[in-house]
């Protein structure tokens, strides 16, 4: 007798992402993984065990663009869900943006990131690869 498959237990995943706007410009990275694979997005990723949400956006910022930056505070948070072709849940993250000051660097693709790009307010409004939540974050930051 085959016993039936059990689905995985989906629990919400706590991630970061660093806001970076420097010379009228906001850091996107071209995201190489899901979710979001092939999307831009703000760089970001999992909290590690123990790491404070400050510390995680500046390494994952690093990490990504190897730009290093002093985080500020937290500009906001924000969900995604990922659900396959029958609507099941197959991932939920809850990101919470740190907004953070350019202190170096002038950014290499890394890690998570295919891409870098430092997009002005035209071009975020322009560029259709960009996910929902990084574009109102991206014009927040350009607009103040």
């Amino acid at each position: 007798m085959t016993m039936p498959r059990r689905r995985a237990v989906i629990t919400p995943r706590v991630a970061v992402s660093a806001a970076l706007l420097h010379v009228g410009r906001v850091l996107l990275v071209r995201r190489r993984y899901s979710p979001n694979a092939g999307m831009l997005a703000l760089p970001g990723g999992r909290i590690k065990p123990g790491e404070s949400l400050m510390a995680a956006a500046t390494r994952e910022l690093w990490e990504e663009t190897a730009i290093e930056a002093e985080p500020l505070h937290v500009l906001t948070a924000v969900e995604d869900w990922q659900h396959d072709a029958d609507g099941r849940l197959l991932s939920h993250y809850v990101i919470v943006v740190v907004r953070c000051r350019w202190l170096g660097g002038t950014g290499v693709a890394g890690n998570d990131a295919s891409e870098i790009h430092w997009l002005d307010a035209g071009e975020v409004s322009d560029d259709a690869t960009i996910c929902t939540s990084t574009r109102k974050i991206a014009n927040q930051l350009l607009v103040g």
